[in-house]
């Protein structure tokens, strides 16, 4: 996901990009949090473990 297309300032989107901190360590981090939403990531179409594990737990 592109952060500029998500709204992020171009800076803030280049400072996240370049950080010298984990992937792990950003991940929690406000900027991923409010712009790579839940539904953003279904869109992309992205699948979700727990949603096919209900999905499977149901049926048997």
């Amino acid at each position: 996901m592109n952060l500029v297309k998500l709204g992020v300032k171009k800076s803030k989107a280049w400072e996240w990009a370049n950080t010298r901190k984990g992937y792990w360590h950003i991940a929690k981090n406000f900027i991923l949090n409010t712009t790579s939403t839940k539904e953003r990531l279904r869109q992309a179409g992205y699948l979700f473990l727990s949603e096919h594990y209900q999905k499977v737990m149901i049926k048997t």
